[in-house]
């Protein structure tokens, strides 16, 4: 076999990979329509219908409503802030806890403690790497007041279990399904299925308006609570006669016409979008599959896994070959795409497990009493110490690798290349040794 690129040899592959990029036509006669109407927002923040915005904005909330099967749809100008006008409308406060995933974003827990909660990180499993029932049953206290579960990579966590779980305890699930729009679960539609679930439309996502995201529900007062902290609710609840006024302040987290009409057109496209996606992934698990120490991610049965990146489980005992060193030289062998701006297509590892990070682990967020960690609401010790989550801590350092070869308009052929790359590396596993 040739010598690895990682060594000097000659990649395998140089040209690149084509870049993921479905704005088209449709999209640019939808926003030359609102330009022609010269009215970019229909937001006022007062109680009038202006209040619920424009006609794209109302318009592509009913579609997306439909799409899933909810009762409400409220967008937003970014999935961070659906998921902070969640954790308002879920009535969180100072001193209150919420059980949150520790392996996303930042903003799944910042969101809480913007409310001055405290975020309780439980542990994964290591098949779907979402919120493990269990570990979630085990963080309940007297203060828990929410769940927030994020349904990572494209898969949706255990929402029948989580959900029993908060019926008993009287608590409200959020669902952060950023990297998940028209995942199912048990047969049934991520996004009716939880008390609040908010989608992503921001740029890197199955479809993108820029920045986005909205927010399903089929209760009719969350909704109203999601809707308020959008607009400028203190100005609204006299009005509209709103009796239960806790967190219905509000900020501007409005979304415009403009991104809105794009996001009509761009859901057009997702179910296209998601069967090549998942026709590409299930391509590349397949061939993967027969490489010994490397295992595609797990699909529960009943459910669709979106993919928002393709992730694989990595035993370096059997390969012969610690992880990273290994994705490094497939890595080495392929070439990026035009959108990715020279980032590999392959990687080892997700984020540091949250609690981790600085904030946590000197607990201050803001004010001089370093809420809301040791804030006089707050009566308990929270605990962010290494070693907090092992099945994360594990996973992220040593097992997993996430692939971003399956995007749209990649075909079998494009997975052929990696495939023979990941061959390639296998049979030269020596000079990585050496």
């Amino acid at each position: 076999m040739p010598k690895l690129a990682l060594k000097g040899g000659t990649p395998l592959r140089t040209n690149l990979f084509p870049a993921h990029n479905f704005i088209g036509d449709d999209e640019k006669r939808a926003v030359i329509e609102v330009l022609e109407k010269g009215k970019l927002s229909g937001f006022l923040a007062g109680w009038n219908p202006s209040f619920f915005g424009g006609e794209k904005v109302r318009e592509f909330e009913q579609r997306w409503a439909d799409y899933v099967g909810a009762k409400h749809a409220v967008t937003f100008n970014s999935n961070t802030s659906g998921l902070f006008a969640a954790i308002g409308a879920a009535g969180v406060g100072p001193g209150d806890e919420v059980i949150v995933t520790p392996y996303s974003m930042s903003a799944t827990a910042t969101v809480i403690i913007a409310y001055n909660g405290v975020p309780v990180f439980a542990d994964i499993t290591d098949d779907i790497y979402c919120l493990d029932p269990q570990e979630i049953q085990n963080k309940i206290t007297p203060r828990t007041k929410a769940i927030m579960v994020t349904d990572v990579f494209g898969h949706a966590a255990d929402i029948d279990e989580i959900m029993a779980i908060a019926a008993e305890h009287n608590l409200i699930v959020i669902e952060d399904a950023a990297q998940a729009p028209g995942a199912v679960y048990k047969g049934r539609m991520v996004g009716a299925l939880s008390h609040i679930t908010v989608f992503s439309l921001n740029f890197h996502k199955h479809i993108h308006t820029g920045e986005g995201g909205i927010a399903t529900t089929n209760d009719d007062l969350l909704a109203e609570k999601l809707q308020l902290i959008r607009n400028h609710g203190e100005t609204v609840v006299a009005g509209k006669g709103t009796r239960d006024i806790a967190n219905a302040f509000g900020f501007n987290l409005r979304y415009t016409e403009i991104p809105a009409a794009i996001a009509i057109e761009q859901l057009r496209k997702l179910p296209d979008l998601l069967d090549r996606r998942i026709g590409n992934a299930e391509y590349l698990a397949s061939g993967l599959d027969g490489f010994p120490g490397i295992h595609p991610s797990a699909v529960r049965e009943g459910c669709r896994h979106v993919y928002y990146v393709q992730p694989f489980r990595f035993e370096a005992e059997v390969v012969g070959v610690q992880r990273d060193l290994f994705i490094s030289a497939v890595a080495a062998e392929l070439p990026s795409s035009p959108d990715a701006e020279g980032r590999s297509l392959i990687w080892p590892g997700f984020v540091e497990p949250l609690y981790l990070q600085p904030m946590y682990q000197q607990q201050i967020a803001y004010g001089k009493t370093r809420c809301p960690f040791k804030c006089p609401h707050y009566k308990n010790e929270v605990d962010y110490h290494p070693g907090l989550c092992p099945v994360t801590e594990r996973v992220e350092r040593e097992e997993l690798f996430l692939t971003d070869f399956i995007r749209p308009p990649a075909t079998s052929r494009d997975m052929d290349d990696v495939l023979r790359a990941f061959d390639k590396v296998y049979e030269n596993q020596h000079e990585l040794r050496d």
